[in-house]
């Protein structure tokens, strides 16, 4: 009996070590295929880029997993103990495994087997094997894959601080609703930074990794309660919070109100839009989705409403002066009109307006039904509103309401304002167009509008549409011709022109009047913007010198040579006019306009400024009673200072006297040139003041004639006016600086000849060193000839210098 005994002892020992050594083998051969676990060392996830405005406020956010990566420094304890308390109770206690729950969680699988229920495996994972699984391994549920986890969990345990291994986890952990991580879980679910978050809300949090499908706010409140609760008991449990805080926290809502993508400022949504498009042009797309950038941009979210109302306002009070083209769509009235309204997408970035359907009518007044809003779970309301729409509030609708609507029509309405239940109707206007407004000192732009509505089109007219800015080129082809020898009192004929081209044809310029004025100065001709004029001046100048100054103002790369370009032929966009009016109003430095002035990466490093200006003595440890910093401006000269004021003062004669005078309301000293092209199709206003230069285009987006009076002055000059009015509000008048060296002297604005001790209708004009205004005292015309009468002589004006004196 003791050999058998003996026998089965030595049969089981020799079995036992087989056995291990069959398992020590297994092991082995899985551990050979792991991954290497160091990698974690360099680890660094996807992260979302966050753009701001001038101000720092959120513009918007691009990622394709929505996380911010968080320090654990940085992560307050109550998250940590959150996810502790629920997801591995003995994080901090054991070395990678929990043998009690391995145990426990093998005893469940293999009774399953036993049942033949099958399913899932059931895991035992801490979350130092989590983190291997998540960061490492796949999510396949097989008996080698959960051993790998295992193994590498004791792995990394003894390679990091437990500190390191939660840092990992809580950012990379999924949480749903394209968040990546607690702290973008914090700000997509209840808008707010981590150490923000109550008992109630990190438990909700900590509740998700379990599955944030089954516990969504939204679809499955109820069951996202209960979990939420139960990981408020078992942080009570653990001793993290007390009882009465337990309490407190069941009892509260889940308040989660999912946070929308994209733009965060409903009037930025072309200025974020760009901001994107050029991130990726520079960074590519995959730093822009994952790199973590912080993006500070240059807009100014104040100046930015103003803008967008301005340019709005503009399209809208054009728009309707062509009448009312008819409904958005119409549905059928019956008892419950509102789930056919709603199903109609209305325009999400004008919120002043409400889609409305006709649901009475009467001769010249009706009752609409107004769009009902959705729930969090995008359910239409209960709730149905209803609006009055008389016809005396419709100031823009000629005829009666029931000469124009009908039942079911589909239109919008805006509240009248200080009326309550009290509407007019809307229409998206046909008419586009773009607004730009630049610090001239630096570039920066301070607001942009693209286009009257980005979710009806997200074509940017202000920097994407390649448009003729007709008499708004005309400054450049003038500041040409006074960098060289002219001066505003110089004296061109405006009189018929006519040259042939190269291929036989013939180019007659026109004035918009269809008359001729004779002798004129450059002032005179800049002010009542004269089309002759202007191709005479470019004429005597050469268009190969206004083709470079175009260039070296930015805006065009390459202009043809040819005389129609100097009355504004060629096409540019509203940004590059902006930046090249900004250069005039600085005093002549070159301009690059920019959207971005900063931008750093994931660590805080600076990797972009747009500010490349030289700071002598700014990078210094003490202050030794040293000077104070001297920043020097290193960017290219590309206009005489004396010649941009000389320009500018011209432009003021614009506002004041000439095309812009509905500019001359805003009480202050401002510059600019209006734009029209052929056939009225494109309406330009370009201008500045000391502190601001801004540009307006407005037209279609296939170019087609917006009628006679949509003139730049008309049209698009208004709204240069009206967001000048509120962008300057309560600032005093800034008047235009005289380059020191320049000598003022008075003249006649209509013959340049000058003027002693001022007089009726004289103006200061400013002149360079060396020049002066025309000593003429009469002029005479003979037939075809012109003779200005000099003292001490007289010339032929059409003789010398191409018919120009």
């Amino acid at each position: 009996m003791l050999r058998i005994l003996s026998w089965l002892f030595a049969f089981g020992f020799f079995t036992g070590l087989v056995a291990l050594a069959g398992v020590g083998y297994f092991l082995w051969t899985i551990s050979q295929d792991l991954p290497d676990y160091t990698v974690l060392k360099d680890y660094q996830p996807p992260v979302t880029t966050r753009v701001h405005a001038a101000d720092g406020s959120l513009l918007g956010e691009y990622a394709r997993e929505r996380r911010l990566f968080q320090p654990i420094e940085t992560i307050p304890p109550l998250v940590v103990n959150a996810f502790v308390a629920v997801e591995d109770k003995d994080f901090y206690s054991h070395g990678g495994l929990a043998f009690d729950g391995i145990v426990r969680a093998a005893r469940d699988n293999i009774q399953k087997k036993i049942d033949g229920t099958g399913g899932p495996l059931v895991g035992a994972s801490t979350i130092t094997q989590q983190v291997a699984r998540n960061f490492l391994l796949t999510l396949d549920q097989t008996w080698d894959r959960k051993i790998k986890e295992m193994l590498l969990a004791l792995r990394i345990e003894q390679t990091f601080s437990k500190d390191k291994i939660m840092e990992l986890y809580l950012n990379e952990i999924f949480l749903g609703l394209n968040s990546y991580g607690v702290s973008a879980a914090a700000l997509n679910y209840f808008d707010k930074a981590l150490y923000e978050l109550t008992i109630a809300e990190a438990a909700y949090i900590a509740a998700l990794p379990k599955g944030p499908a089954n516990y969504h706010p939204i679809r499955y409140p109820q069951a996202a309660i209960e979990r939420r609760n139960y990981v408020i008991g078992r942080m009570e449990a653990e001793g993290y919070i007390t009882a009465e805080q337990a309490e407190a926290a069941k009892q509260e809502p889940l308040n989660v109100f999912p946070r929308s993508s994209g733009s965060q400022v409903y009037s930025a949504e072309y200025f974020a839009e760009e901001v994107r498009r050029r991130l990726a042009s520079i960074y590519g797309e995959d730093q822009l989705y994952g790199g973590g950038l912080s993006v500070r941009t240059t807009m100014d979210p104040k100046l930015q409403a103003y803008a967008r109302k301005a340019l709005m306002d503009g399209l809208v009070n054009f728009d309707q002066k062509k009448g009312y083209r008819g409904p958005v769509a119409t549905i059928e009235i019956d008892d419950d009109w509102g789930d056919d309204l709603a199903e109609i997408d209305a325009l999400r970035d004008v919120p002043e307006w409400r889609l409305g359907v006709v649901i009475e009518l009467e001769q010249n007044s009706a009752v609409v039904g107004l769009q009902p809003e959705r729930d969090l779970q995008g359910n239409v309301v209960d709730t149905r509103e209803i609006g009055q729409l008389p016809g005396p509030e419709q100031k823009w609708i000629a005829k009666p309401l029931s000469q124009v609507l009908n039942i079911g029509d589909v239109i919008y309405v805006e509240q009248v304002p200080d009326k309550e239940g009290v509407y007019q109707m809307r229409q998206p206007p046909e008419v586009q167009g773009g607004l730009v407004a630049m610090d001239p000192r630096t570039g920066r732009v301070l607001a942009m509008v693209g286009g009257f509505s980005f979710a009806d089109s997200e074509f940017n007219r202000a920097t994407q549409a390649e448009r003729q800015p007709g008499s708004s080129f005309k400054p450049i082809v003038y500041a040409a011709a006074l960098d060289n020898g002219y001066t505003p009192a110089s004296v061109v004929l405006d009189a018929p022109l006519s040259i042939k081209n190269a291929d036989g044809t013939t180019y007659q310029p026109d004035n918009y009047s269809r008359e001729f004025y004779g002798p004129q100065t450059l002032r005179r001709g800049i002010e009542r913007s004269r089309n002759v004029m202007t191709v005479r001046l470019a004429q005597d100048i050469g268009m190969p010198l206004v083709s470079e100054y175009s260039r070296l103002f930015g805006i065009h790369d390459n202009l043809p040579p040819y005389l129609a370009m100097a009355l504004g032929a060629g096409e540019t966009t509203v940004l590059r006019m902006t930046a090249a009016y900004a250069t005039i109003a600085n005093g002549g430095r070159k301009i690059n306009p920019t959207l971005i002035d900063r931008v750093q990466d994931r660590y805080g490093n600076t990797v972009f400024k747009h500010d490349e200006r030289i700071c002598d003595g700014c990078e210094v440890e003490e202050w030794n009673n040293q000077a104070e910093p001297l920043v020097i401006d290193n960017r290219d000269q590309i206009l005489d200072p004396m010649t941009a004021y000389q320009i500018t003062s011209m432009m003021e004669g614009v506002v004041q006297r000439g095309t812009g005078t509905r500019i001359r309301s805003l009480g202050r000293p401002v510059a600019g040139k209006t734009g029209t092209t052929d056939d009225y199709k494109d309406a330009w206003f370009v201008g500045f003041t000391p502190e601001m230069a801004v540009g307006v285009y407005v037209g279609y987006d296939t170019p087609r004639s917006m009628g006679r009076d949509a003139t730049g002055g008309e049209l698009a000059a208004p709204i240069f006016r009206d967001f000048m009015a509120e962008a300057l509000k309560g600032k005093p008048p800034t008047p235009f600086n005289i380059p020191a060296g320049m000598s003022p002297i008075w003249i006649d604005p209509k013959t340049g000849v000058k003027v002693a001790g001022g007089g009726e209708g004289a103006i200061v004009e400013a002149f360079k060193p060396g020049t002066g205004p025309n000593l003429i005292t009469s002029v005479i015309g003979v037939d075809s000839d012109v003779f200005v009468d000099l003292e001490g002589g007289s010339q032929n004006f059409n003789e010398g210098r191409g018919g120009l004196f």
